[in-house]
């Protein structure tokens, strides 16, 4: 859930980057965004795990990414900093790894942009991902993403907070129209296959909010990669996802993968 619909200033609504941040056991989130949580913890409680296990998938997909030599990236719907961070992954295996982080919460943006200050590789953009020509033309982006060259694309628990009537497979693919081939997708989004009893309670939490959230089934997320070939092991629950160890099966479903565009 990171944020990306809400402007995230209101103490007094729930926002996504908030509710993500406490979820993962941080700091920057309000009574409004714990309570939200926690109603979602009650019937849910392994939430705060699966919350992490999201997390943990996004960043060995970078490793992998950056392992094979993809050396850009762009992170949408990024939320508050946390390590590591995408750019710290890639970085181990090469120190000069760039990437975008893009977040439409301006306390997101202020907290990104005051943490990456001294590093002219990375940079944080405020931005809608329902806009992706905004973003694709922003000038920051321009200057630090060679779509000439292999990029790879985050869309990581932020695809759920995007309804169909606007689009979201539209979304991902004027982002893919503009990777080269070699580019690859990293997306993940809530699946409908979820607890139903968990899945009411979120719906209910987050209805009329700026975090409302839309569960998918898992063909219509598979859809979301059309025009990439899926790494392996496809599309699976996003703690399976390269996962060694086994891990015990959550209540709320998180679906995930990498695709590569041939």
């Amino acid at each position: 859930m990171s944020g990306v619909t809400s402007p995230g200033s209101d103490p007094a609504r729930p926002a996504a980057a908030r509710i993500y941040d406490y979820l993962l056991g941080g700091k920057d989130n309000y009574a409004v965004d714990r309570a939200a949580a926690d109603r979602v913890l009650a019937v849910a409680p392994d939430q705060r795990r699966l919350a992490r296990a999201n997390r943990a998938f996004a960043i060995r997909a970078v490793r992998v990414l950056a392992a094979a030599g993809l050396r850009q990236f762009i992170d949408l719907g990024t939320g508050f900093p946390t390590s590591p961070s995408v750019h710290e992954a890639a970085r181990q295996s090469d120190p000069s790894a760039s990437a975008v982080y893009v977040d439409y919460d301006p306390v997101v943006h202020v907290h990104n942009a005051a943490l990456l200050a001294r590093d002219d590789q990375v940079v944080s953009v405020q931005a809608d991902i329902r806009q992706p020509g905004v973003i694709l033309g922003h000038p920051d982006v321009a200057r630090l993403i060679d779509f000439s060259q292999p990029v790879g694309v985050l869309c990581v628990a932020v695809l759920h907070l995007v309804p169909d009537a606007e689009d979201p497979g539209g979304i991902v693919a004027q982002f893919r129209d503009r990777m080269c081939a070699g580019s690859c997708l990293v997306l993940s989004q809530f699946a409908s296959d979820s607890d139903p009893e968990a899945m009411a309670e979120l719906r209910a939490v987050a209805a009329g909010t700026a975090v409302e959230t839309y569960f998918r089934p898992r063909s219509q997320i598979r859809r979301f990669f059309d025009g990439f070939e899926l790494l392996e092991p496809g599309l699976t629950d996003v703690q399976e996802w390269r996962q060694d160890s086994v891990t015990a099966p959550t209540r709320l479903k998180i679906a995930g993968a990498v695709g590569r565009k041939p």
